[in-house]
């Protein structure tokens, strides 16, 4: 419960080849940067490395001689709030320089697990770090057990009340926390339990071939078919992936039924109620705002992705549409690829007109190489965000094709980055956002960018096909996203009562994406092993819901931007900036929301809905 530094890194995920902050030129795309993990370490055989691993050793044993078992005392004492920041402030130095460590080993394997001799690097550097940190494992714990009254009074000093929030977080956790030694058993087992799990996952994902037309490819360019302007592409890709994921399903049930027991197990001892309040706790959300958004979203599926998808298959001439044209881009429109300058200079365009802080924030990412962009094997699907430790600057995983959705995601993470990069200054007990609330200024970014887009956009055929996108988008980040957790709910639940196998989960899976995609989509066989690759299902459980709740927290702050008045960039970038010491209500009340007000989803989700009247409009004016 108090392992700062691991929940902090988790939020991502190579021999120093790959940080060398080159560039790999495609003629297509132009130069691709790749990251320069050198501000952290110069490679994995640095004498650096080993030198603070072995520090970080030192200052936890030290540490725990200091403090354990003298907390309550020093809350106690007569000056209460000066004796204990100072082993607050030393716990925080050792995160920033735990987290330094693990979150340079994780890059590099993110870059390349096909390599077994980093994929060792990175199991030996998060076994280290559990057992390193094993001697921080007292310090949460015993600051909850200091009488009420006493923290208060120590919190009264400036010093230590600059800790409020972080302590006030850390003691939402008190009533879930048990003895020392199971503590302690939990945290060291966590390398042979979850976190092996996870790495299987990863390196099984980025192991698998797909058989496209003859040709093998890896899961990033097979997946991006499903974007390609011809059907039979993305009929061949979708077939590929179901028969890879089917050769491999039992290995991912496997997977999967380990991970909901071992989380089934962790829940049952410290009292959790329901499967998702662990996750509710660490978002520092109520389990009734989630609940009110999950059920908005699903009463809107009708209004919202059955009447798109029934949309869209008019489109295409059809009456329903296979899964795997689903994303396919519209009828007659001409796809171009967007070369890498271009989708830089979109996106810094976009942020710029917002705040040129902004702009000059997000354009540090390119010019010092925090952006690794390349598709390549062996690196991990996706993109993220990385934010390291305040000390450093985060980092950004891409796997750049040159697609419209692309740009999106690219203005999407670099979103994260600035936020990550404002909210450092809180330090690295503070800086970390709740998940709720990290998805805001990426979804932000992703709204600035594409209506600079739209704007710039005269065409009508182009219109509609940016509208489309930009409807699909929305659907995937609310819709889908709501489902991928009815589907988690659905899975953890029912382990309850013993394993599922692989033909029951894809079963859950299949009855929870009719529901949610309509009957204009018709999922073909070999859809049910679909679950089978969603990385947050293994990695983060139950953390799909941020995604629909800062797409439509966004809409509704986005709504506001419109008729604001001068200032609104200003106190959007001062919510950025406090990371994670205020609650969602009090960060978005300067802008005249509140996620608590059943009515608040109601808006977000309006605007979906007034985005595909459009297209419907447009539809009929053609």
């Amino acid at each position: 419960m108090a392992e700062q530094h691991t929940a902090a890194a988790a939020k991502t995920r190579k021999t120093g080849a790959r940080s060398s902050g080159k560039s790999e030129t495609s003629p297509e795309l132009g130069a691709l940067p790749e990251w320069n993990l050198t501000d952290l370490y110069r490679s994995i055989d640095a004498p650096e490395f080993k030198r603070d691993l072995e520090r970080a050793e030192t200052e936890c044993v030290a540490f725990e001689k200091a403090y354990k078992g003298r907390l309550e005392e020093l809350a106690a004492g007569k000056h209460p709030g000066q004796s204990l920041v100072e082993p607050v402030r030393r716990y925080e130095a050792i995160e920033d320089l735990l987290g330094r460590l693990l979150s340079y080993a994780m890059l590099v394997y993110t870059g390349n697990t096909a390599d077994p001799h980093i994929a060792k690097f990175y199991g030996d550097t998060q076994e280290r770090i559990t057992a390193i940190s094993l001697h921080l494992l007292f310090f949460g714990l015993e600051l909850n057990r200091i009488d009420d009254a006493l923290i208060e009074q120590a919190m009264a000093d400036p010093a230590l009340g600059h800790y409020r929030p972080w302590i006030e977080d850390l003691r939402k956790e008190k009533q879930y926390q048990l003895e020392d030694r199971i503590e302690q058993l939990f945290h060291e087992k966590s390398v042979s339990g979850s976190a092996a799990w996870n790495r299987l996952f990863d390196e099984t994902i980025a192991g698998l071939r797909f058989e496209v037309n003859g040709e093998e490819l890896a899961i990033e360019p097979t997946l991006s078919l499903l974007q390609d302007p011809h059907e039979e592409k993305r009929k061949a890709a979708a077939e590929a992936l179901a028969a890879t994921f089917k050769d491999n399903v039992r290995t991912f049930a496997l997977i999967t039924n380990t991970l909901a027991k071992d989380k089934e197990i962790s829940d049952r001892w410290r009292g959790f109620v329901d499967v998702a309040d662990a996750r509710h706790l660490s978002n520092r959300v109520e389990r009734e705002v989630v609940d009110a958004l999950v059920s908005s979203v699903q009463a809107a599926y009708p209004k919202l992705s059955h009447r798109y998808y029934a949309l869209k298959a008019k489109w295409f001439g059809k009456e329903r549409l296979p899964h795997w044209d689903r994303n396919a881009p519209l009828p007659e429109v001409k796809m171009r690829t967007i070369a890498w300058p271009e989708a830089r200079a979109t996106v810094l365009e976009a942020y710029g007109a917002f705040s040129p802080v902004m702009a000059k924030i997000a354009e540090r990412f390119f010019d010092d190489r925090w952006i690794d962009a390349p598709v390549r094997p062996g690196k991990a699907p996706g993109a993220f965000a990385h934010p390291t430790v305040p000390s450093a600057h985060p980092y950004v995983l891409l796997n750049y094709q040159g697609k419209p959705r692309d740009v999106m995601t690219l203005a999407h993470e670099l979103g994260h980055g600035v936020h990550q990069v404002l909210a450092a200054p809180n330090g690295p007990l503070m800086a970390p956002t709740p998940l709720t609330l990290a998805e805001t200024a990426s979804v932000f970014g992703e709204m600035l960018t594409f209506k600079k887009l739209l704007a710039a956009t005269d065409d009508p055929v182009q219109r509609k096909a940016m509208l489309a996108s930009k409807c699909e988008d929305m659907i995937n980040t609310v819709v889908r996203q709501i489902a991928f957790y009815t589907f988690e709910r659905h899975v953890h639940t029912e382990r309850k009562n013993g394993e599922l196998t692989a033909e029951r989960i894809g079963e859950i899976w299949m009855q929870v994406q009719s529901e949610s995609l309509g009957p204009a989509i018709e999922l073909k066989p070999g859809y049910e092993v679909f679950w089978s690759y969603i990385p947050h299902f293994v990695h983060s459980p139950f953390y799909v819901y941020a995604y629909a709740f800062g797409d439509c927290l966004v809409n509704s702050l986005y709504a506001v931007y419109e008729k604001a008045d001068a200032g609104f960039a200003e106190r959007y970038l001062a919510m950025l900036a406090a990371g994670g010491t205020k609650h969602h209500s009090e960060l978005l009340k300067p802008f005249g929301l509140d996620a608590r007000d059943p009515h608040f989803w109601q808006g977000g989700l309006g605007v979906i809905e007034r985005l595909i009247a459009e297209l419907e409009e447009l539809d009929r004016a053609a």
